[in-house]
C-alpha cells in the first residue's frame, strides 16, 4: 500500500508518498482553492498511484480559509432567552486599549438569525426554564422561514446535561447541518463555547461537502484528516468536527519535526516554522503541547489545538521607517504576489529575503524553489529606500533588518519557553519552512541554545507529518466544583465516560482497543481565578501538589487558597504509524564545496554546499551555506553541521561564550 501525506496550502498542494519499498517521493501541484480535491486528484494522477491501494492523510485549509475570509454558510444561532446578543457582545475587550471610539464590527451572526428559547439550566444542572412543545414548534417555524444551511445550538450549562440541546436538534428540518455545543465543546464559558459551536456549524457543511467529493472520487482509498490537536480522524467523522481542523497544516509540521527529532535522539525541541508571511513557534517535550486558548481570525477557538505562537515575521516581512526614523520590520508582508523585490515580480518594498540576498546568504545565481531566479539588483534598489535615510550602506541596512527580524522571532521563542518557566538551553532548536535555515544559528545563540536541527524535507514537512501522526481524540467536560467537594470516585467516573466515548470512536476507525493509549488530566485553578492549569490525574493530593508547583513555575508564586476542579480531559491515541522513512540517497564520499560566496561581515570566500551532495556523516564547518531546492541553511561562524544518516542537518555551536536567555521580566 502507498501512504500519501497531503498538505493543501493556499498556493501549493504538497505530496509526500511512501511507497511499499520504503522510498519517499515528493511532489507539488498548484492548489485549486474553489475545489481542493481537484489538486489532490491531479497530484495522485501525476504520481501514477492506484486509488485502490492508497492510505491518505491530509491537512485541509477548507475550514481555515472559510473562517478567515468570512465565507461560512448561512447559520442560525439558537440560545436561551436573554442571550441573543451573546456572540456580538463577546468579552467586551477592545482591540486597541486606548481607542475609546473603535469602529463598530459586524457580529459573527446577524441578529435576525439569532433565536431564543426555553430549556435553561442552572449552574448545578437544575431546570430553571423548561423546554416546551411550543418552544420547539416556534424554533422549527423560525428555522423554516430563515432557511439556513446550518444551525448552532448553545444553551446555558448544557455541558452538565445535554437533553435540551438534543431535543432542539431533533426538531430541526431534515438536511440542515446541526451543531450542538454539548457535542462540540462541553465546557464552561458560554461565549467561547458559543463561538466554537457557531464556527463548527458555519464551516461544517463546506468541510463535509469537500470530504464527500474526495471520498467519492477515491472510493477505495482510506482517507483521514489531520486535526488541530495533531491527531488524525477518519474523513467520515471529520465533517461533524470541522472546528477541530483549523490548524491541521501546522499540526502536521509539528508531528513531523517530533518524529524526525526523536529519530535523531532529540526529544525536547523548540520549533520554528518560518515562511513568507509569518513564523510559527512551538515547544515539544516528547509530544507537542496542546492549548485551549487558540484564536483564528480574531475569534477564540477553545477546542484543543497545538500550542503555537504566531508572529508576523517571515521572509516577505517589509522593512520600513517609523515616524521617529527608526528601522522597523513587519508585520506587513509583501506576500507571494508581488513578493519581495528580488522575486522580480514588481515588488518595491525591502523585505527580509531581500536583506538576506544582499548579505550573500542567498546565492544570487540560485533558483528559488528550483524555478525562480533572484534579482539582486532589485533587492539592492529596494533596500536603498531605508538605507539612505538612515545614512547606512546597503549591507549595513540589510544586516540591521535581519537582526530585527531575528529578535522578533527570538522573543516569540521566549514567550513559549522562558515566560512559562522553561529554560530553552535544555532544548534543541528545530527549524523548518523555506526561510528558517537562514536564521537558525542566530536564534539559537540569542537563547543560549547550542544544538539545532534542520530536518530532511523541511520544505514539505507538514505533508510528511501527515504520515507520522497518530489517530486520536481529545475530549473534555467541565465540572466547575471546589476540589474539596470532589471525590476520587466521581472523577474516575467522569473520566471513564470520556474514555469510553473516545474508544468507541477510534474503534469505528478500525483501531484495536489494545492499541489505544489513554492520558487522563484535570484543569485546576485557585478559586477566584479565570484560567486553569492542566495536571495529570493520579489522586486528589498529588494533583493538588502538582498544580501548586506548576503555578509556581509558570507565574513565580503559589497561593494558600482552595482549589477548583474546572475540566476533566481525556486524550486517546493509537500508536503513530511506524513507517520506515528511508533517507534520501547520498554519495559515498564527502562532497567538496560547489562554489564560494562573499558574505557581508568578513566571511569572504564562504563555501557553498549542495545538501543533496553531502555524504552521510559529513561534517561542515561554518561559515558555510548549504543549499537545496526549497531552502538554504546559513551555518554561522562558530557552528558546525553534521549530515546524519537520516538526511537531517544537526548543528552544534562550538565551545565559547553562549548567550543567556532573557527572563520574562527583562
Amino acid at each position: 500500500m502507498n501512504f500519501v501525506g497531503i498538505d493543501t496550502g493556499g498556493t501549493f498542494t504538497d505530496f509526500v508518498c511512501l511507497t511499499p519499498d520504503g522510498a519517499l517521493r515528493i511532489h507539488k501541484v498548484l492548489s485549486t482553492p474553489r475545489a481542493p480535491e481537484q489538486a489532490i486528484l491531479q497530484g495522485i494522477g501525476e504520481l501514477g498511484l492506484d486509488g485502490r491501494a492508497l492510505f491518505i492523510v491530509h491537512g485541509s485549509t477548507v475550514a481555515t480559509n472559510a473562517v478567515l475570509e468570512g465565507k461560512g454558510v448561512r447559520t442560525v444561532f439558537i440560545t436561551n432567552h436573554g442571550l441573543r446578543d451573546l456572540l456580538a457582545i463577546g468579552r467586551q475587550v477592545r482591540r486597541a486599549l486606548y481607542d475609546l471610539q473603535p469602529p463598530p464590527e459586524a457580529p459573527p451572526v446577524p441578529r435576525e438569525l439569532c433565536l431564543e428559547t426555553g430549556g435553561r439550566l442552572g449552574a448545578h444542572g437544575e431546570v430553571v426554564t423548561p423546554l416546551t412543545a411550543a418552544d420547539l414548534a416556534g424554533l422549527r417555524a423560525a428555522v423554516d422561514r430563515l432557511a439556513p444551511r446550518a444551525v448552532a445550538i448553545n444553551l446555558l450549562f448544557s455541558f452538565l446535561d445535554e437533553r435540551f440541546e438534543r431535543e432542539v436538534a431533533a426538531a430541526m428540518p431534515a438536511g440542515v447541518f446541526v451543531s450542538r455545543s454539548s457535542a462540540v465543546l462541553p465546557e464552561y464559558k458560554e461565549y467561547e463555547r458559543g463561538v466554537a459551536t457557531w464556527l463548527n456549524a458555519s464551516v461544517g457543511p463546506l468541510v463535509e461537502d469537500y470530504l464527500n467529493r474526495l471520498t467519492r472520487a477515491l472510493p477505495a482509498a482510506r482517507i483521514s484528516v489531520m486535526q488541530s490537536s495533531g491527531d488524525t480522524i477518519a474523513a467520515a467523522q471529520a465533517g461533524a468536527q470541522a472546528v477541530r481542523l483549523l490548524l491541521s497544516g501546522p499540526a502536521g509540521g509539528l508531528a513531523a519535526v517530533r518524529r524526525l527529532g526523536a529519530d535523531s535522539g532529540h526529544h525536547r525541541l523548540l520549533s520554528f516554522d518560518m515562511g513568507g508571511t509569518s513564523t510559527d513557534v512551538a515547544l515539544i517535550d516528547g509530544t507537542p503541547r496542546l492549548s485551549g486558548e487558540g484564536r483564528i481570525g480574531g475569534y477564540p477557538v477553545a477546542v484543543p489545538m497545538v500550542d503555537m505562537h504566531t508572529i508576523g515575521a517571515g521572509g516577505g516581512s517589509i522593512a520600513w521607517l517609523d515616524e521617529g526614523g527608526l528601522l522597523r520590520v513587519g508585520p506587513a508582508s509583501a506576500g507571494a504576489d508581488p513578493g519581495p523585490a528580488c522575486y522580480g515580480r514588481g515588488g518595491r518594498a525591502p523585505t527580509v529575503t531581500d536583506a538576506n540576498l544582499a548579505l550573500g546568504r542567498l546565492p544570487a545565481d540560485g533558483l528559488l524553489g528550483g524555478r525562480m531566479r533572484l534579482d539582486r539588483a532589485a533587492a539592492v534598489q529596494a533596500l536603498a529606500r531605508v538605507a539612505e535615510p538612515l545614512g547606512l550602506g546597503i549591507a549595513e541596512a540589510a544586516a540591521g533588518i535581519v537582526r530585527i527580524a531575528d529578535e522578533h522571532m527570538a522573543q516569540a521563542l521566549r514567550v513559549i519557553s522562558v515566560q512559562r518557566g522553561i529554560d530553552p538551553r535544555g532544548h534543541t532548536l528545530a527549524s523548518f519552512g523555506g526561510a528558517g535555515g537562514l536564521h537558525v544559528c542566530a536564534l539559537a545563540e540569542a537563547l543560549g541554545i547550542t544544538r539545532a536541527l534542520v530536518p530532511v524535507h523541511a520544505g514539505v514537512l507538514s505533508a510528511l507529518g501527515m504520515l507520522v501522526a497518530p489517530r486520536g481524540r481529545q475530549l473534555s467536560r467541565s465540572v466547575a466544583r471546589p476540589l474539596r467537594e470532589c471525590s476520587a470516585a466521581d472523577i474516575e467516573r467522569g473520566l471513564g465516560e470520556l474514555v469510553a466515548r473516545g474508544r468507541a470512536e477510534l474503534q469505528e476507525e478500525g483501531v484495536a482497543e489494545s492499541e489505544i493509549a489513554v492520558t487522563r488530566t484535570l484543569d485546576l485553578r485557585y478559586q477566584g481565578q479565570s484560567h486553569g492549569l492542566n495536571v495529570a490525574w493520579e489522586d486528589l493530593a498529588r494533583c493538588a501538589a502538582a498544580f501548586h508547583e506548576l503555578h509556581r513555575l509558570r507565574y513565580g508564586h503559589r497561593l494558600e487558597l482552595p482549589l477548583e476542579l474546572v475540566n476533566l480531559r481525556a486524550g486517546l491515541r493509537a500508536p503513530a504509524p511506524d513507517l520506515p522513512l528511508t533517507p534520501p540517497p547520498a554519495p559515498p564520499h564527502p562532497a567538496a564545496p560547489r562554489v564560494h560566496a562573499d558574505l557581508h561581515g568578513g566571511a569572504n570566500g564562504t563555501a557553498v554546499y549542495a545538501r543533496a551532495e553531502l555524504a552521510h556523516g559529513q561534517r561542515v564547518a561554518g561559515p558555510a551555506l548549504i543549499t537545496e531546492t526549497v531552502a538554504t541553511t546559513y551555518l554561522a561562524p562558530g557552528w558546525s553541521g553534521l549530515h546524519d544518516e537520516r538526511g537531517n542537518l544537526l548543528l552544534t555551536r562550538d565551545a565559547g561564550p553562549a548567550a543567556v536567555p532573557l527572563t520574562a521580566g527583562d
